[in-house]
């Protein structure tokens, strides 16, 4: 019987897999947050692109999400260079 062993070794295993993965991807943190980003602004313009007059063939399916987007729409449209907001129903700035 191994009695408190094996917990206690697992802890440890468990902190040291933490600690590892941290600093093999804490090198990558930068490049990760920048292409998350990236993938963010794209989903935000297919989403809103048919209120701003793009064609978007997925339109019907993106309708549904924007009311759960508008609240980071004025961050986005500030990333890409848009002073005001590009829609002329929907003011957020």
């Amino acid at each position: 019987m191994t009695g408190g062993r094996e917990p206690k070794q697992r802890g440890w295993l468990d902190q040291a897999r933490f600690f590892l993965e941290e600093a093999y991807s804490s090198r990558y943190r930068g490049a990760i947050a920048r292409a998350r980003r990236d993938e963010d602004d794209l989903f935000m313009l297919l989403v809103f692109a048919e209120m701003m007059g793009v064609p978007n063939p997925a339109a019907y399916y993106t309708l549904e999400l924007q009311p759960f987007l508008l609240e980071r729409f004025h961050d986005w449209h500030r990333r890409m260079g848009m002073e005001h907001s590009p829609l002329d129903h929907f003011r957020c700035c």
